[in-house]
């Protein structure tokens, strides 16, 4: 598995990885309209605005992280998704994408990481508490944070 810079060439297998994993495995009536930043990635995320990693194995992606800079030291994570047969201890696909993600916002100058994630990502929850972030509540996100309408559960770590 390679973790790499997002381009165009996987753009459609981003977009079936990510409404997989929401729509199928965990059932959240979302749509690609909902998420207008997987239709243009490149503008989103692009330069100074953020970044977005992709894990390849074989040419196929299985799994894919953003971050959007925030006002001033913050940055956001967004969609970090895994293919559900690259998950877990032995495949470290989540962590290999949340390690690139940090170094590559530590190197931008990003002090805090937030997120927000659903309820029903139980996994999720143990994943980012594991690696050092703590729940927040909604009131103390930055003020520039886009608050997802998915969204209930919101969580910070310091770099």
């Amino acid at each position: 598995m390679r973790i790499e810079k997002y381009t165009e060439r996987y753009r459609e297998a981003i977009i079936h990885l990510i409404l997989k994993v929401q729509r199928d495995e965990f059932g959240i009536p979302i749509t690609i309209d909902e998420q207008p930043d997987l239709k243009e990635i490149e503008t989103f995320y692009a330069n100074e605005k953020g970044g977005f990693f992709i894990a390849v194995e074989d040419e196929k992606v299985i799994g894919t992280i953003g971050t959007w800079f925030l006002d001033g030291e913050n940055a956001a994570i967004r969609k970090l998704f895994t293919d559900g047969n690259y998950r877990g201890k032995e495949y470290q696909t989540g962590q290999k994408l949340l390690d690139r993600l940090e170094a590559f916002c530590s190197q931008n100058g990003k002090k805090a990481i937030y997120l927000g994630t659903t309820d029903k990502f139980k996994a999720a929850h143990r994943f980012y508490e594991k690696n050092g972030y703590d729940e927040i509540s909604k009131n103390d996100l930055p003020h520039d944070f886009d608050i997802m309408a998915v969204d209930s559960k919101f969580y910070r770590k310091m770099l």
